[in-house]
């Protein structure tokens, strides 16, 4: 009687929730340098043009995208999946807004309460960026006077981009619905990097374009790129071999092109593929670890302001910064995905799901994907 093959891989939103966790403490690192120093943009020296911050929110953005790809997939209603979407990414956001607007703001602020309460940039810094698409940085006289005053949290500029990815699904998604075969994912891709091409972005500049209200579109772009191809690596995963040394060899094309304009594609082409394989291949010894990295969201969107308070107490080494910074960040990213994440994320089951016509032997696959998106 043939015998089950063991399995060796722990399921796929485990080594998602690894990755994330490690990249949000790689943007923590990075955002170290250029709040203590300005006019450094990342801890890596300015002549690699390389920055680890900026090559993680590349991971971010795709592997966003093949989960959120699998996530229509599995349930193509659009109420549905714009619930799904913005229970996931609405309440960790408006909970650090609120806490930062009624409580760190007044605590550390150096306006006097009745000029902080009835400056219009307090209402305009909570309002606006609870909506995203109008996203503020300042709040009256709060972290004026650190080297950085540019930013209260400079690290929630990246989520009007994700939610516009969010859209891009939807859409890409209802077309195939109506008879579009799904190979117009590769024009969709196309046609970001053909953009990408003529805007330009890096992490040194947000590229030609302007902006959408105030999303900078040539970022837009150059993050959408990854997003993409991690949608199209997701709607063609049976004929995609996830092999690690294929990221390695894919990485290494990157390192070795990140001198030369080809640097943008090797970029987004690696950190794509590598992210989604790195988690479909996460070692199984590792299965039971996932309880202690679900609070990546929460670790990357309380990073930035706890990184300033700690620079606000008087803190002037970048090494004590991140030594401080990371332990800090996790924990309360692991509040939030305790406390507030879970139970928010519970009302899906209110949520009429359809029964999943997958295949047998994507099922335990699919339910993997489903636990973080």
């Amino acid at each position: 009687m043939p015998t089950a093959k063991r399995k060796i891989h722990a399921h796929p939103n485990v080594g998602f929730a690894w990755l994330r966790m490690i990249g949000a403490i790689i943007v923590i690192v990075d955002h170290s340098m250029p709040l203590l120093h300005p006019q450094r943009l990342t801890i890596f020296p300015a002549s690699w043009h390389m920055s680890p911050g900026y090559i993680a929110l590349m991971g971010f953005f795709a592997m966003s995208g093949y989960q959120i790809q699998d996530s229509w997939a599995r349930d193509p209603s659009w109420w549905r999946f714009t619930t799904r979407r913005l229970l996931r990414i609405m309440p960790p956001l408006i909970f650090v807004l609120l806490v930062t607007v009624f409580v760190l703001g007044p605590l550390v602020t150096t306006w006097s309460a009745h000029d902080y309460w009835t400056h219009i940039q307090t209402w305009r810094y909570l309002v606006g960026t609870t909506v995203l698409f109008y996203l503020q940085h300042q709040l009256p006289g709060v972290f004026t006077e650190n080297p950085y005053p540019f930013s209260v949290n400079g690290a929630i500029w990246t989520l009007p981009m994700e939610m516009l990815g969010y859209g891009l699904v939807l859409v890409v998604g209802l077309i195939i619905l109506i008879g579009v075969p799904r190979w117009f994912l590769f024009l969709v891709l196309g046609g970001m990097v053909g953009a990408d091409s003529v805007l330009r972005a890096t992490f040194e500049y947000h590229g030609a374009g302007g902006s959408l209200l105030v999303v900078p579109i040539g970022s837009t772009v150059s993050f959408l790129v990854p997003f993409v191809i991690g949608m199209v690596l997701r709607a063609y995963r049976h004929r995609v071999p996830f092999r690690p040394l294929y990221a390695v060899i894919l990485f290494a094309g990157y390192l070795a092109l990140s001198q030369t304009p080809a640097s943008r594609y090797a970029l987004a082409i690696s950190a794509a593929y590598g992210a989604i394989t790195w988690a479909m291949n996460w070692p199984k010894r590792l299965e039971s670890t996932g309880k202690y990295v679900y609070g990546s969201y929460g670790t990357y969107i309380w990073g930035f302001p706890i990184q300033q308070l700690f620079i606000l107490a008087g803190v002037r080494q970048v090494w004590l910064l991140i030594l401080l910074a990371v332990p800090t960040a996790y924990l309360v990213g692991q509040l939030s995905w305790n406390y507030l994440e879970k139970p928010t994320l519970r009302l899906r089951q209110f949520l009429t799901t359809p029964t999943p016509v997958a295949p047998a032997a994507d099922r335990e696959r699919q339910r993997g994907l489903a636990g973080q998106h």
